[in-house]
């Protein structure tokens, strides 16, 4: 419907395409199961806080959200998309926290220490441990003891049983950004990295690095991305928001080229590292938002065998970089992975509809459609669009349809408007990856 009111001259195309697939705009190919259907997340954030009986410092899931007045904390231990050994970590660290005369930070008062744990693992059984404290008014020395407590506890204590490989800290005061990115680390023991593999390939995996949160899923995803892509060896790859470079490395045999943009100036690192790990040498990557580099990088593209895969974070790609992607006539084919359909749509209208003078270039129009369950035991999923730019010829449709005056405003997709615009269902973000609770989907 968004695509037919933005875009009139798409409507002929479009009323072909509801009587083929079903009063859908393109095929979609249904869901492809994830392999794993339990304990699958290889990266969860757990709060601290109050247990539901008053339990003190509690390490797991809000039961619900804070501003909704819920503040309670519950173990994750019968949760089935937790992995056992990030349960494991869970135990020791709440073991570890209720012998320090630290409390719990309060979101409500703002006082207390002890406000968040990350656990990252990989099928090679790396497990990456990242501790968030806020310092309050400790000194210096109380800290770096606190530090050295932890690292022991791990290494050399009653923790060292729960497996961690790499361990860091971090001090997290008022926070001047919303983003964790933004925090600094402390490494405290043990590696700086964690390793996975995917796809027969090895990846480097720092603590705020983007990696998919269901390897075998992504798996799954990335094959089907391959096979889509229709690649040669004389084509070149834009992969962006390619965080550690999983699709673009997964790729990178062939093709001739693969360029990566990144927001995370750790993911970047590692994508660079990962692609030397795998003995790539025609993969180059790009650290910045993609509404900078995305303009004047795609000027210098070769124009021929040119494919974009778009896998930005649930907000969307910022909308100069879609302006960008129209612009750039020369690509033909765009792959956009999308984790928050919703939120994206701006993002899908705003490559179908109507040049104009601020939409330059062809439209775009999805051809192929199809979700991954990268998430099972919750309502999300993993959603993968291929849309390719409109042929004209001499200014009109190059398919062959009737013309759009002769095409009932019903089947034009105009029935039942609401008046809302796919504008107010989500807004726009700079290029990068953000993660979620365990409890979330995406």
């Amino acid at each position: 419907r968004e695509i037919g009111n933005n875009n009139r001259a798409l409507l002929p195309w479009l009323f072909l395409q509801k009587q083929k697939f079903n009063k859908l705009c393109c095929p979609v190919e249904g869901v492809k199961a994830s392999p794993l259907q339990t304990e699958y997340r290889n990266k969860c954030e757990f709060l601290i806080g109050i247990g539901v009986n008053q339990e003190d410092k509690t390490v797991g899931c809000r039961l619900g959200k804070y501003k909704g007045g819920t503040c309670a904390v519950v173990e994750p231990f019968d949760t089935i998309h937790i992995p056992a050994i990030a349960k494991k970590v869970v135990k020791a660290f709440q073991d570890y926290i209720r012998s320090t005369p630290y409390s719990v930070y309060s979101p409500e008062t703002y006082e207390g220490h002890w406000k968040q744990l990350t656990v990252r693992t990989s099928r090679r059984g790396h497990i990456m441990a990242i501790a968030y404290f806020n310092p309050q008014k400790l000194s210096k020395e109380e800290l770096a003891d606190l530090k050295i407590s932890l690292a022991k506890y791990f290494t050399e204590g009653m923790g060292k049983s729960s497996g961690v490989t790499s361990l860091y800290f971090v001090e997290e005061g008022q926070r001047k950004s919303p983003n964790l990115e933004d925090l600094p680390l402390e490494h405290v023991a043990g590696d700086k990295y964690i390793y996975e593999e995917l796809l027969g390939l090895k990846f480097r995996i720092s603590p705020h690095a983007f990696f998919q949160v269901n390897t075998q899923a992504a798996e799954v995803l990335y094959t089907a991305i391959g096979e889509w892509a229709q690649l040669s060896q004389e084509s070149t790859v834009l992969d962006i928001c390619c965080g550690t470079g999983t699709i673009g490395i997964s790729l990178a045999k062939r093709v001739k080229k693969v360029i990566g943009i990144e927001l995370c100036q750790e993911a970047v690192q590692d994508a660079k590292a990962n692609a030397q790990i795998n003995e790539l040498n025609n993969i180059e990557f790009y650290c910045g938002k993609a509404e900078d580099i995305v303009p004047s990088l795609m000027n210098g593209l070769a124009p021929q065998n040119l494919i974009t895969i778009v896998d930005p974070p649930r907000a969307g790609l910022h909308s100069k970089v879609i302006l960008a992607l129209r612009r750039a006539e020369h690509l033909k084919k765009l792959i956009y992975v999308s984790c928050n359909p919703r939120a994206a749509m701006n993002n899908f209208v705003d490559l179908c509809r109507a040049p104009s003078n601020r939409v330059k270039g062809a439209s775009f129009r999805p051809v192929r459609a199809m979700a991954v369950d990268l998430f099972p035991q919750t309502r999300h999923c993993e959603l993968l669009i291929f849309f390719e730019r409109v042929e004209y010829a001499n200014g009109s449709s190059a398919a062959a349809a009737p013309a759009a005056s002769e095409i009932p405003a019903a089947a034009c997709g105009t029935e039942g408007m609401d008046g809302t615009s796919p504008a107010s269902e989500g807004s726009q973000a700079a290029a990068g990856h953000g993660d979620c609770s365990p409890g979330e989907g995406s």
